[in-house]
């Protein structure tokens, strides 16, 4: 392979080693993605014996991380494929590290083994959620970091805005700050806190924003802290599948129609969620991920890896 594979965790996820190497051979074969998938071995060459996918190397280990897992003790050991997989993206033999796994215990084994950028206090995932006026508003952080501080929280806003700016191509990224009400005054005293840092920080700051602004596309950044963000990413896949569901049953829309609406909140279409501010690129899937989001998530990991726009989801 000419260029640096992406490093893909075959045991993470709900589905792994079953649907990750699916969706792995539907990158390489389909997308020309170079993939190098991690886990046990003979059960991961065992899954690309049925795809005829033999081609696609494997670097063995051990223990694969579950689900319930998160933080550090789960990822001490340097035998699981969470380890493994980071180590070789550390040591430039692969360009990005993609996985379903435990989202807490990819963060923090990510932090050990890849490490934060230069002055980055903590990672934070971004998710480009689809706007009303067509564009994308990139959430950040969308559940890296449950607990920031007021000074993480305003880093946030620096990591979305050169975000948006570096993958999305927005000259001047305008960055709002999650709150309950749209005054300098209103919110809790991680978000107070926050905004007054904001206001220091080379950003172009609106100010605060309200939860019916996260889909209107008043600001291309939208910051909050890990805990909230999450809350909020899954309250809008929810409410916009109900919404469609209760449009199809009332029959006043086409089918077609609501499925072009429908594709643009479906995480197959995204891949997984960026985890800013590491000395590396790293794709954090949805655990219940399917094939057709690993190969996605793969597209784009391999795309951030080598600097490619991203298209508007």
């Amino acid at each position: 392979m000419s260029a640096a594979p992406v490093v893909l965790d075959a045991m993470g996820g709900d589905h792994g080693p079953s649907e990750i190497v699916r969706g792995a051979v539907a990158a390489w074969r389909t997308h020309g993605v170079p993939i190098v998938l991690v886990g046990r071995e003979r059960e991961v060459r065992e899954e690309l014996e049925r795809h005829d996918a033999t081609e696609i190397p494997v670097v063995h280990a051990d223990e694969a991380v579950p689900m319930s897992e998160r933080g550090a003790p789960a990822t001490a050991g340097a035998s699981t494929s969470l380890a493994v997989g980071c180590e070789l993206v550390r040591r430039g033999e692969g360009a990005a590290f993609v996985s379903a796994g435990s989202t807490g215990a990819v963060v923090s084994c990510a932090v050990r083994l890849i490490g934060r950028a230069e002055g980055v206090l903590r990672p934070a995932l971004a998710v480009a959620l689809p706007t009303l006026p067509g564009g994308s508003t990139v959430l950040v952080d969308a559940g890296a970091t449950a607990d920031p501080t007021p000074e993480m929280v305003a880093q946030f806003g620096v990591l979305g805005a050169t975000y948006a700016r570096l993958v999305f191509g927005v000259p001047d990224p305008l960055v709002g700050l999650l709150s309950i009400g749209s005054e300098p005054d209103k919110g809790n005293r991680l978000i107070r806190g926050a905004g007054r840092l904001l206001h220091e920080l080379p950003v172009r700051f609106h100010g605060n924003v309200e939860g019916h602004d996260v889909l209107a596309g008043r600001v291309d950044v939208i910051v909050t802290d890990g805990f909230t963000g999450n809350i909020v990413l899954k309250s809008v896949e929810g409410c916009v599948r109900t919404a469609l569901s209760m449009t199809a049953a009332a029959g006043i829309a086409a089918p077609e129609d609501l499925a072009v609406v429908a594709r643009r909140y479906d995480p197959e279409t995204h891949g997984g969620a960026a985890l800013l501010g590491l000395r590396g690129t790293l794709i954090v899937a949805h655990g219940s991920s399917g094939a057709a989001t690993i190969a996605r998530a793969c597209q784009v990991a391999r795309d951030l890896a080598g600097g490619r726009p991203r298209t508007t989801p």
